[in-house]
């Protein structure tokens, strides 16, 4: 995983705490709105964004994926942990992601699709380069194991 996703997702968590500022700036505005209201709704807002950029951290460094003989392992998660294990011969589709934010930073997601809806594991964070490799060898033991790629 890229360090980059961390900074992508802080930067997003950024641009959140734009709606309560403009929140607080206008029930400054409003006559009669008593003053402890907006420093208290400031004061959560503030909260809510360091704690937010601690969790951020700590998430995505808990995204961790292993390539074994048989199958992939995706393993996720700070407290409640999940780990999800795609068999290449079960595996659909490889498809790679990359919104305006995650592009601007140089990093992409890979997904994989499989017949069951609860078995699709997303692997964030990877740079191009990685994820492009990833998405060929995947496909190859899918297609090397009969798989419906």
């Amino acid at each position: 995983m890229s360090n980059r996703l961390s900074t992508a997702r802080r930067l997003t968590a950024t641009f959140a705490l734009l709606v309560p500022l403009a929140i607080v700036i206008i029930l400054l505005l409003i006559p009669g709105v008593p003053r402890w209201i907006p420093t208290l709704v400031l004061a959560i807002a503030v909260l809510g964004y360091l704690w937010s950029l601690w969790y951020l951290g700590r998430r995505t460094r808990s995204w961790k994926y292993a390539e074994r003989d048989e199958d992939l392992l995706v393993l996720r998660g700070i407290m409640f942990k999940r780990l999800v294990i795609v068999p290449y011969g079960r595996m659909q589709l490889v498809d790679l992601a990359a919104g305006p934010l995650d592009r601007a930073f140089g990093i992409t997601s890979l997904q994989l699709h499989t017949a069951a809806a609860t078995t699709d594991a997303v692997i964030p964070g990877l740079t191009p380069d990685i994820a492009a490799a990833l998405r060929d060898r995947l496909a190859s033991k899918g297609e090397h194991r009969a798989a419906g790629l």
